[in-house]
């Protein structure tokens, strides 16, 4: 599908066909596109939570989730999580194939940068949360499948259940299936004039 295209069919798509399985190949392709979306200093703070247990994915909707069906019955449902603190670990790995003079360089810029920043920490987690989750959408439209990004549940209540660690932010979720219902025309979009700038405010 052609780029464009995927950017303006891709629709959050309420209902799915609960029997549709993604297979393996098709999973790990959706996951590899989505790790190629940007990251500050290529962090790449992103952790994806995939749900695979029903029991869990049913108490997530019900409990948790205000009764949405995509939770249950999309082929993948997806937590995205950030780790706010993946600056300190082991930082030249993500520069290993850099030549040294790079490497040096971003490596050691990451600590004064990111050092007593939390707000800077948790910021950075959660755009590389957002650039891989619409890369995923985006990569799942191409493919011919649906996704829904949702942000309306109980973060606490799931971070709890998920074993979210502590320097860990939680993201929104995203269902991935076999669509069954078309969406309805798009609600609104504001016109650029309102939303672009030149050069000020």
């Amino acid at each position: 599908m052609d780029t464009f295209d995927a950017i303006y069919q891709r629709r959050a798509i309420k209902q799915y066909d609960p029997q549709h399985k993604l297979s393996q190949e098709e999973e790990t392709k959706l996951l590899e596109a989505a790790i190629q979306a940007p990251t500050s200093f290529n962090i790449q703070h992103w952790r994806f939570v995939i749900v695979r247990d029903p029991d869990l994915r049913k108490k997530i909707r019900t409990e948790f989730g205000n009764d949405q069906a995509q939770m249950t019955d999309a082929s993948l449902l997806i937590i995205m999580a950030g780790d706010t603190k993946a600056w300190q670990k082991n930082p030249d790995r993500y520069w290993q194939n850099a030549p040294k003079e790079v490497n040096d360089l971003l490596v050691n810029w990451m600590k004064p940068f990111h050092e007593g920043r939390e707000w800077l920490q948790r910021d950075e987690a959660q755009r590389s949360i957002g650039m891989a989750m619409q890369t995923l959408m985006l990569a799942a439209k191409a493919m011919g499948y649906e996704s829904c990004p949702m942000i309306g549940f109980d973060i606490e209540k799931v971070a709890e259940l998920i074993n979210l660690p502590e320097d860990h932010v939680l993201g929104p979720m995203v269902a991935i299936g076999k669509g069954t219902k078309d969406p309805w025309p798009k609600p609104g979009q504001l016109p650029l004039s309102e939303l672009v700038k030149e050069n000020t405010f």
